[in-house]
């Protein structure tokens, strides 16, 4: 604007000039322009003003909205992430379930919210009729602690390298104890134990709530998920144009597929420490398995299961099976570094570093909400990049045939 009033007013100094040449008449015409002409520009300057601090104070609104309704839909967001990640990964089976289903929507998603309640549960009835059906034999091993001492540590293990003589010393000291002292020891930790055992059943009602609302929320996006799928992708349209629209497909494929490497490795993890649970003569190895299921799905991995299973088996005396145990958790426990990147990687167009880095980083720095993120994430900005980089510009385009026409002398 500030251009135009400029060639503007030289024009008119120029028309004014030649006309002052001829008389008075030409300097009132020329003074009377540029008046005007200075008029015009204060406007549209105030009316710039204004329109920068509208626009200004617009953004300003928006942003304000915008974090407003996060900070208020803040204690939703973990199960809104969840049930968005379960239906996207689910959203195949479903479609299956409405097929056989006489292409009924309703009865697909009753099905479908039914399953998720089950897989809730069925695992904490099982773990209940457990508890209740060895409740006297937790009584006694409860009473026989009052009475219990170690017995002395087994000779090999003193011939264990790096830390065989430190464990053999505090095995010593704890065998050193008598009997009847470690209720003595435990009773000042008392509270601190009683508060911690508190503290996880309330963590645990906390889990409960928040899976309810996953469960509620996933029913509903399998009700309008097709509505909602379409609004993202008109969303992503309208802010990044046909690039949008491919990040949020990719997006989907990339939670699909990291779903999928996650249930597998479980689902191999587990069976793996069953064979070495049954093979050892592990007892409980239904539960223990079921567990492992259980922790490989939270990313807590099979040690938390296996590792007391070991030390069960060398404390029975069978030292050949414990040791083989031993070798087979080690294996078990790090096979899901290699399985999951690969099982990701066959379903998801991204390279294998950028999925390992994604379901690393994104554990690290998120939790487990994190092994979906951060391939998310990554895969998208990858395929920005890549398209950005892989992108010819229209006008270095246009220059080519004349830059092969000039010839070369």
């Amino acid at each position: 604007m500030t251009t135009v009033a400029a060639g503007v007013l030289a024009g008119s100094l120029r028309l004014g000039l030649s006309s002052a040449c001829r008389g008075s008449r030409g300097t009132k015409v020329l003074y009377g322009r540029v008046r005007r002409l200075w008029q015009n520009v204060a406007m549209e300057r105030r009316q710039i003003s204004r329109d920068l601090a509208r626009a200004t104070l617009a953004i300003l609104f928006i942003v304000g909205m915008i974090v407003a309704s996060f900070w208020i839909l803040r204690p939703f967001l973990p199960a809104v992430i969840w049930a968005t990640m379960i239906v996207i990964a689910t959203w195949p089976l479903m479609l299956r379930v409405q097929s056989a289903l006489w292409d009924r929507r309703g009865l697909a998603v009753a099905v479908m919210t039914v399953v998720l309640l089950l897989g809730l549960i069925v695992p904490l009835a099982r773990a209940l009729t457990t508890i209740v059906a060895h409740s006297e034999d937790i009584a006694s091993g409860v009473q026989r602690l009052a009475t219990w001492s170690a017995p002395a540590p087994p000779d090999w293990l003193e011939r264990l390298p790096l830390v065989g003589q430190r464990l053999a010393t505090r095995w010593k000291e704890v065998a050193a104890i008598r009997p009847g002292e470690f209720s003595e020891r435990l009773a000042p930790y008392s509270r601190q134990i009683i508060g911690w055992i508190l503290g996880t059943v309330g963590t645990m009602g906390l889990l409960l709530v928040q899976f309810l609302l996953v469960v509620l929320v996933s029913a509903l996006l399998y009700a309008t998920g097709e509505t909602v799928a379409d609004g993202v992708r008109r969303f992503a349209r309208r802010l990044a144009g046909a690039r949008g629209e491919h990040s949020a497909r990719l997006a989907a494929q990339a939670i699909r597929s990291v779903a999928l490497g996650i249930v597998v490795t479980a689902l191999i993890q587990a069976c793996l420490s069953a064979i070495g649970f049954v093979v050892c003569g592990v007892p409980f190895a239904a539960l223990l398995t079921a567990l492992v299921f259980v922790l490989c799905i939270a990313q807590l991995g099979p040690l938390l299961v296996m590792i007391p299973a070991v030390v069960w088996t060398y404390w029975s005396g069978s030292t050949g099976w414990g040791s083989a145990l031993l070798i087979w958790t080690l294996f078990v426990g790090t096979i899901d570094n290699v399985i999951r990147p690969l099982l990701i990687k066959k379903g998801a167009d991204m390279p294998l570093w950028l999925v390992f880095s994604g379901v690393v980083g994104g554990l690290l720095s998120f939790g487990v909400v994190g092994l979906f993120v951060g391939p998310v994430v990554l895969a998208v900005s990858y395929s920005l990049l890549a398209d950005w980089v892989n992108t010819t510009e229209p006008a270095t385009a246009s220059h080519q045939p004349e830059r092969r026409a000039v010839p070369v002398a």
